[in-house]
């Protein structure tokens, strides 16, 4: 199962806004002369046109609060695609003059700040942003979208549930598509998950939108340990994208899996010279470690804290990731600090297990077991999760527990982590083997 976070689009995450991005074009666009339109050759970077055609816009007609909002919007779209936090911060400059501009009955303002507060990893504030732009106007496909992804992250599943189905009647695409893939995925149904990222795939109608579903469809193949399936799909979708940094990073898992460690290698730092985000740089260096080369992966490692910092700077709140980090590399204290502080404001699945986690760490595994096992009880398959529990349970004695855990983990993804399938094996060897 794939981790979705905001920022990395995984999202949570994903979490392009694709609907409103769409939207941000097809206004900035059409705003050109259309004689020049026809004249001209396809941008090469049709959000990068669309920002500048709105900063152009705005200069001619600077009280325009809808370009503003879209421009916020995109903004944020912009650093997902660049891993530049700064964008950030304009975007709320964006979006806060479309307020000022238009306080009331904004809801494309309200919309884009819900998508800011996502991609800062505030929960919470996209949720209320996206209550509001609803208010306004409950047929926003958009907003809806928003909320899901906010309640989705504060583990409310059933009203991310109910919120894509109003989505999914209001608009199916690629946008809701893809949330239902992973509402399935999170409830452990992968025949709808892939399904609905088939028909995500289906409706796909330019090479950006087939790379994007092909990098799904990927990362479900992988979750499940179908190697040659998960191959097939992100090479396809670099025929569509070429270099694009997800679809790299997809195949260097995969020719992690398998032991082609240059190719690996060379992927990795593809992907961490496009998108310089600090779990790229943990996972290159978590791989380096697994093979090793323990000073190269400490060159990765010291790079976390500095892109931490700029992201902080820009609003960003990634206390998840240095929770693990920190458990992962013999800092317990910090672990459960961070943990504790990510739970304390959302307590979704991933907030569960990076809390275990981080207690067991500091042997504290009576606490991190009821936690272990909220992580694992949607329904959801995570072989990362899995390993985890297991090992906790294995801490307290509870072999059978542990062993029945741990082979499930593996059965799940046996190449979940490059570093910790090889310790779930071995945990798994001493406990007495499989059951």
């Amino acid at each position: 199962m794939r981790r979705r976070t905001a920022v990395t689009a995984v999202v949570a995450g994903a979490l392009l806004l694709l609907a409103s991005a769409a939207g941000f074009y097809t206004v900035s666009v059409d705003r050109q002369a259309t004689a020049q339109q026809q004249a001209a050759p396809a941008p090469v970077d049709p959000l990068g046109t669309a920002i500048e055609a709105a900063q152009q816009r705005l200069a001619e007609v600077p009280g325009d609060f809808e370009t503003w909002a879209q421009l916020g919007s995109a903004y944020v779209e912009e650093a997902r695609i660049t891993a530049d936090p700064s964008y950030y911060d304009k975007a709320e400059g964006a979006l806060q003059k479309s307020l000022d501009l238009r306080p009331e009955a904004n809801d494309g303002a309200l919309i884009g700040q819900g998508a800011l507060a996502n991609a800062r990893h505030d929960f919470a504030a996209a949720r209320g942003a996206a209550d509001r732009a609803l208010e306004i106007n409950p047929y926003s496909a958009t907003a809806w979208g928003v909320l899901v992804d906010a309640r989705t992250q504060l583990g409310d599943y059933p009203g991310a549930t109910e919120a894509l189905r109003r989505m999914l009647e209001l608009q199916p695409g690629i946008a809701s598509f893809t949330r239902a893939s992973y509402d399935a995925e999170l409830h452990g149904d992968l025949a709808n998950a892939r399904s609905a990222l088939e028909q995500a795939l289906d409706t796909a109608q330019g090479d950006s939108d087939q790379a994007y579903c092909r990098t799904y469809l990927g990362a479900l193949a992988f979750a499940t340990g179908d190697l040659d399936e998960a191959m097939s799909q992100y090479t396809a979708g670099l025929k569509a994208a070429p270099g694009e940094p997800t679809l790299l990073l997809g195949q260097a898992r995969v020719r992690a899996a398998r032991g082609d460690s240059d190719a690996a290698i060379t992927n990795f730092q593809a992907v961490v010279d496009a998108r310089p985000l600090p779990e790229n740089f943990i996972e290159y260096g978590e791989y380096l470690e697994s093979l090793g080369r323990h000073d190269a992966a400490q060159q990765q490692f010291a790079l976390v804290d500095t892109v931490r910092r700029l992201f902080a700077a820009g609003g960003v709140t990634d206390d998840l990731s240095a929770a693990l980090f920190a458990a992962d590399h013999g800092d317990p204290a910090t672990a459960v600090a961070a943990a504790q502080a990510e739970y304390g404001r959302r307590q979704n699945i991933d907030a569960q297990d990076a809390l275990a986690w981080a207690l067991h760490s500091a042997g504290r595994d009576a606490e991190a077991l009821p936690l272990a096992q909220q992580a694992t009880s949607i329904g959801g398959r995570n072989a990362l999760f899995l390993y985890h529990r297991g090992a906790i349970e294995a801490a307290l004695g509870d072999t059978g527990g542990a062993r029945a855990t741990l082979t499930e983990a593996l059965d799940t993804n046996p190449h979940f982590s490059p570093l910790h399938a090889p310790r779930a094996e071995e945990l798994l060897s001493s406990l007495g083997g499989r059951r």
